[in-house]
């Protein structure tokens, strides 16, 4: 149903490759909604019980959220010696951080795990999210940063005609849009259009689509959204700092670009830094900085369609080269046995 649930379908199927695999998931409904809370709840309760009356317990159980560390707590009751491990995403550490009574007692009940669950591992996606777990009292953490897969690869050799700017995402206060169309965009020159490629999330953040040279696309199937990555001049994610703890976990729409062949500028905050080899598979920038923001996308427009092209063959070989699931899925099966992953 989304990014966390991608995760975990691709990496099951790659981990086939090192051992038996068993997957206990909770599908979505046929209409794509998500299921509600009784049905998380019966299905946590009926997984514990699946875990704690194994006949045969599995030398390492993989618990693909930080919310649902309750499951590697059954799985150390019915066998202490058996490796147990969390994945940490972004949203479900970074929560805990926020203001606010949710806020508070997510952060116990992160706190609580991190007390009762013993020698656990944390795969984190990215520096941020590891930091989040560790600031919870999750000790042992390591970094493997995701993957991207998409059906084809474009050619974004040369830059779009009228000069377009892509944002794509969720539109909320974290991502950016509304403060690079309010002091970004009116200082590029009238030639530069933004184009925006998502859904509206944030009343505030919505209304900044009335800005001028700014065109609402609304939700795009990725196929058409990667054939608009690469015909962009450039892809933006101006992620900016919200003060209450919230960032992006990883930033998968920057290894999306650089794999269909667009450029990408992103902002240094976050998974972001994870996401982006800065200057292989795009840039990164002062999150709020202006000026920064200004200046790269006017050196990005003035170059020469041999420059271009040179960028973007490189950007497409690193990112193809590292962000792909068999590298996920080969650094992950190390961790289960305790070895240290590739960086």
């Amino acid at each position: 149903m989304g990014g966390m649930e991608t995760y975990s379908e691709k990496l099951s199927d790659r981990l086939r490759a090192y051992g038996e695999v068993e997957v206990i998931a909770l599908p979505g409904h046929a209409d794509g909604s998500t299921p509600g809370a009784w049905e998380l709840l019966r299905f946590g309760a009926k997984t514990a019980f699946s875990l704690l009356s194994s006949a045969h317990p599995a030398p390492v159980t993989h618990v693909a959220d930080m919310a649902s560390w309750p499951l590697a707590l059954a799985a150390r009751l019915r066998k202490p010696s058996a490796r147990r491990v969390l994945s940490a995403h972004g949203t479900d550490v970074s929560f805990a951080a926020r203001d606010g009574l949710l806020g508070k007692l997510y952060r116990l009940y992160l706190k609580l795990g991190a007390r009762l669950l013993g020698p656990v591992t944390v795969i984190a996606n990215s520096g941020a999210t590891a930091r989040a777990a560790e600031a919870l009292g999750f000790r042992d953490t390591v970094i493997v940063p995701l993957a991207a897969e998409i059906a084809s690869q474009m050619d974004g050799s040369a830059a779009a005609p009228n000069q377009t700017i892509l944002f794509s995402g969720r539109l909320i206060p974290l991502k950016g849009f509304r403060w690079f169309a309010e002091n970004v965009l009116p200082r590029l020159p009238e030639t530069m259009e933004v184009e925006v490629a998502g859904t509206i999330w944030d009343a505030g953040e919505g209304a900044a689509l009335e800005t001028p040279r700014v065109r609402f696309l609304g939700r795009l199937e990725q196929a058409v959204l990667h054939r608009h990555m690469a015909a962009a001049m450039c892809v933006i994610i101006p992620n900016v700092d919200q003060g209450n703890g919230s960032f992006e976990g990883f930033g998968l729409v920057a290894v999306e670009t650089a794999v269909a062949g667009g450029v990408v500028v992103a902002a240094g905050h976050g998974g972001l830094k994870d996401a982006v080899k800065d200057g292989e598979t795009g840039f990164l920038l002062a999150p709020g900085q202006a000026d920064q923001w200004v200046a790269k996308i006017e050196e990005i427009a003035a170059w020469s369609p041999e420059r271009r092209a040179e960028f973007i063959e490189k950007a497409r070989h690193v990112a193809s080269s590292y962000y792909n699931w068999d590298r996920v899925a080969r650094d992950t099966a190390r961790h289960y046995i305790g070895e240290t992953a590739e960086t």
